[in-house]
């Protein structure tokens, strides 16, 4: 058995993993499609581990933002965010997501009871309190911003002055949580990963942690939660968004799926929004709830297009849709759905900002996946059809090393010892949320098969050639299963290849 195998553990775990839930002021772009796949790949990766996994995504349809962005196009906020939420659930097909839920904010069933379960405890507990106060209030965060985080008087992110609003609304006192949080954060009893976000957010706790408002007047927001016991109050998006990682497990009523899954074993968030809210705010919340904090915050970065913020205005934002049908055809959109897949997951940086153009994409797909896995795979298996074609068995069926891998199965000891590498480099990696250095380690083993290939010159008959092709065949069902969380669809294509003895075009070159 490989290593990967050996080190499974065969009694089964539980694997939360939430993402962060797309806003529905507009249709998502290719950033949110990141953090899907990201998310995407651990669970997979997870569910091969034997653990049983919970994957969740949605999305966050409350606020201002959806509300003036339905009345740019004449739609009630009820008709836009139902549009854009059956788009983001389409991303499930189009990026072939394994999710297991999702989840939506004006879910009357699920969701808001839950919100009202935690604002009466949060409320309970002290937490909550009403006064009146006059802020700066950036729309496009849809929260309160101090003027000391704005450059040139304007929100950083979204580049807007904030508006001056002055009413009365319910507070929560995350102040009462700093000197606690600062404990957790150091002492990493909650994890952030990468190491430079648990820094920032410390640096921002230790700068003091003000209470935040946690309501809205009803008379300048209609949509959205109402306070339980105050009609005249809509509960602050970002409180009740956050609570979506509970609500879709039943917190509500105390549901199996809760008291199975909590706490998240891994919060999948990007960076903009994780320092006031995933990093301070909702641990506070939890902290006065008195549940489990979540194990592993890992935070992803920025999509650049070009270098350049994508915006509406620049007119550069990538639709995620558009790219896999570019790139795909009517008879194998699989192909474009895992291009996609591997440019996001080898060429972003997992923790940082990486950028994204036409150029780039195709000179990936060029020589990486047609050039690649794909002209490996053709190589290997037109050989081993060559051979089944002149009725010459090899030694061994490489269906029998698929389901009885012992190190003794490929009779030569470069290439074990090159699998073996390999498979303990992919687990590495992806323990560390290093996506692309565990795609690297692959390709790394697709470049030995290469040189393997050029050396031994199986296509001309010798006393080696069966061995040769059976060892190639063996080694390319192991990076199909390497790819598995990767690439699914091209993975189960290279194993029905293996197994049929008919080559198929993987990526057909682009032009």
């Amino acid at each position: 058995m490989s290593s990967f195998q050996r080190a499974q553990d065969k009694s089964q775990k539980k694997f939360y993993i939430p993402t962060s839930i797309v806003y529905t002021n507009r249709s998502p772009h290719i950033g949110f499609a990141l953090e899907l796949v990201q998310a995407d790949v651990l669970a997979r990766y997870r569910r091969l581990l034997g653990e049983e996994v919970f994957f969740l995504t949605g999305t966050d349809e409350n606020g201002t933002k959806v509300v003036k962005a339905a009345e740019e196009i004449g739609k009630s906020p009820k008709e836009f965010v139902d549009e854009i939420s059956k788009k983001v659930r389409e991303l499930k097909k189009v990026l072939n997501l394994s999710n297991d839920d999702f989840i939506r904010t004006t879910d009357r069933k699920r969701h808001w009871p839950a919100v009202e379960k935690v604002w009466l405890k949060l409320k309970e507990n002290g937490d909550i309190y009403k006064k009146r106060y006059k802020g700066l209030y950036c729309v496009g965060c849809e929260a309160f911003v101090k003027e000391k985080d704005l450059v040139d008087g304007k929100c950083p992110i979204h580049e807007k002055t904030p508006e001056v609003i002055e009413e009365e609304n319910y507070f929560f006192r995350l102040s009462e949580y700093q000197n606690q949080l600062e404990k957790i954060i150091r002492a990493e009893k909650i994890k952030i990963i990468p190491e430079t976000r648990k820094n920032e957010l410390l640096s921002f706790i230790t700068q003091g942690l003000e209470d935040v408002s946690c309501s809205r007047s009803r008379g300048k927001l209609e949509w959205g939660i109402p306070v339980p016991g105050d009609n005249t109050q809509i509960i602050y998006v970002w409180l009740e968004a956050l609570v979506n990682y509970l609500s879709a497990l039943d917190y509500a009523i105390d549901g199996n799926k809760f008291k199975k899954f909590w706490p998240p074993d891994v919060h999948c968030i990007g960076k903009d929004i994780f320092i006031r809210f995933h990093g301070s705010l909702w641990p506070a919340m939890l902290l006065s709830l008195g549940l489990p904090l979540p194990k592993t915050i890992f935070v992803h970065g920025f999509i650049t297009v070009s270098g350049q913020k994508m915006s509406k205005s620049l007119g550069n934002v990538v639709d995620p849709f558009e790219l896999v049908k570019k790139y795909g055809s009517a008879s194998s959109p699989q192909v474009g759905t895992d291009a996609v897949r591997y440019f996001l997951l080898r060429e972003i940086p997992p923790f940082e900002d990486g950028d994204f153009t036409y150029e780039k994409f195709e000179k990936r797909y060029n020589s990486d996946l047609a050039a690649g896995i794909g002209n490996l795979v053709a190589r290997v298996i037109t050989m081993a059809a060559k051979l089944k074609a002149k009725n010459e068995k090899l030694k061994t069926t490489p269906n029998k090393f698929l389901r009885n891998y012992t190190g003794q199965a490929i009779k030569n000891l470069k290439l074990t010892k090159e699998i073996e590498k390999t498979w303990k480099n992919w687990k590495r990696a992806l323990d560390e949320f290093k996506f692309n250095e565990a795609l690297i380690s692959i390709w790394d083993l697709i470049s030995f098969c290469d040189k393997y290939i050029e050396k031994e010159r199986p296509w001309q008959k010798s006393e080696k050639q069966k061995s040769t092709i059976s060892n190639l065949q063996f080694t390319i069902a192991e990076i199909a299963k390497l790819l598995e969380p990767f690439l699914p669809q091209t993975s189960e294509k290279i194993l029905k290849q293996i197994e049929t003895k008919k080559p198929e075009i993987l990526f057909p070159r682009l032009n």
